[in-house]
């Protein structure tokens, strides 16, 4: 083995034998569906919805793209990405909620989503920055009566922010691409900076397969079939 590059994967924090790989190796690695490790196999569900069924034929159904456990980010502002399966006028909430504070961090409504569609919350344009070691709880709901709540759709889930894994920050530093990034996120169970790297690379480049079925692979091993399936269609024949 290159002595040099030994050296070089050791800086990286990254195991020896990545120096051994041929190129065409590597590329073969990259093909491969990109894998999550759960930070804590075994903790209880936190996530709500995420069921294909709606309230009435009429109306969509609504998801969260996070694990169905505490999911994890390094960023302060980070994005949160939610999936409706067609396009609706009906009153759409998100929330953003802290649990020690009094009022939501984040309340706002969407009037006329499209669907379907994967939409993104930018938390940094709403000046929100969260702390490290606090669990949020989000939601997003479809709201078709304002005055009877009990008939709303919704899903929610749960996020943590902690330090950047130190594997990250080499390969950061190294100069990685937003792919690389994003599967290696996914590896070291970081699952909001894993997605939205990949939702980013998405918005950039729609029609790319490659990048969908990343995606898609991800939310199937969160049980999130239905948006999985919507990314494969998004680039089928």
């Amino acid at each position: 083995m290159n002595r040099l590059a030994i050296l070089l994967a050791l800086a990286l924090g990254l195991p020896a034998a990545w120096a051994q790989q041929p190129p065409q190796q590597a590329s073969a690695e990259a093909d491969k569906p990109p894998v999550y490790v759960p930070p804590q196999r075994g903790a209880p569900s936190r996530r709500v919805g995420g069921s294909s069924r709606g309230a009435g034929d009429n109306l969509p159904s609504v998801m969260v793209l996070v694990p169905d456990h505490v999911g994890l980010t390094t960023s302060d502002t980070p994005a949160l990405y939610w999936y409706l399966s067609k396009p609706t006028a009906v009153r759409i909430e998100v929330t953003l909620v802290d649990d020690r504070a009094e009022q939501p961090l984040i309340e706002f409504a969407v009037a006329k989503a499209a669907g379907p569609a994967v939409h993104r919350i930018d938390l940094a344009r709403r000046a929100v920055h969260l702390k490290p070691g606090v669990e949020y709880q989000w939601s997003v709901a479809v709201v078709p009566n304002p005055n009877e709540r009990s008939n709303d759709i919704m899903a929610g889930g749960v996020l943590m922010r902690v330090d950047e894994p130190a594997a990250v920050a080499a390969r950061r530093k190294a100069g990685a691409s937003k792919e690389e990034l994003a599967r290696l996120l996914a590896g070291e169970g970081i699952w909001y900076d894993a997605i939205a790297l990949y939702s980013e690379l998405i918005e950039a480049q729609p029609g790319d397969r490659k990048l969908r079925a990343a995606r898609a692979a991800l939310l199937e091993q969160v049980g999130l079939k239905e948006v999985a399936d919507f990314d494969r269609r998004a680039v089928s024949p």
